[in-house]
């Protein structure tokens, strides 16, 4: 996501985002109806996101948990007539909920996103998706640092927010998920 508006300067629906015609690789979010360009991410990013997904993967086998890696849309606020404004695509969502999965996505708040930072996607930036996954009703959010090798996991339960970091030599654990365990030597291993 970048400050830069990659459309022109209005606001969208789902139902517009929907209609784009987009260039292969392509992809934006929308977040309140404004439009963001998202870059290619970096080799190291996707080696992040292959060993995180098989993790999350292995773990939810047989249950009914999906984690399902990007490109995917997660419509936060979803409306049936398509004029919700929100739709991010997470490196990484978990949905608990059967009826949330759709055919072009999640629709409503997924019960675990995974972020991992890369230039188009700051800490800054991802700290204002903090508020956004809370009140959208997300219960787990993990922010993944390539250059730090750390992962910030935000819980939200009961209206608050619960913060935990993992460095490479943890395991990181989920509160929403018990008994995963994912060491993060292997994860951030170059």
């Amino acid at each position: 996501m970048s400050d830069a508006l990659v459309k022109e300067d209005r606001f969208w629906t789902y139902k517009d985002y929907r209609e784009w015609d987009l260039k292969e690789g392509e992809r934006y979010e929308l977040i309140y109806g404004v439009s963001y360009a998202m870059s290619a991410p970096s080799a190291y990013h996707q080696s992040i996101l292959v060993a995180l997904a098989a993790n999350f993967y292995n773990f939810l086998q047989g249950k009914p948990c999906k984690v399902y890696p990007a490109p995917f849309d997660v419509r936060l606020f979803y409306n049936e007539d398509e004029s919700d404004d929100t739709v991010v695509q997470p490196d990484l969502t978990v949905i608990c909920d059967e009826k949330k999965r759709g055919p072009e996505g999640c629709r409503g708040a997924p019960d675990l996103v995974v972020e991992i930072l890369s230039p188009s996607n700051t800490v800054m930036e991802m700290d204002r998706k903090i508020s956004l996954y809370q009140k959208a009703g997300v219960r787990e959010y993990w922010v993944v640092s390539p250059e730090e090798k750390v992962i910030h996991v935000h819980c939200f339960q009961e209206g608050k927010l619960a913060f935990r970091v993992y460095n490479a030599g943890d395991t990181a654990l989920s509160d929403i998920l018990p008994g995963l365990e994912i060491p993060l030597g292997p994860v951030f291993a170059e």
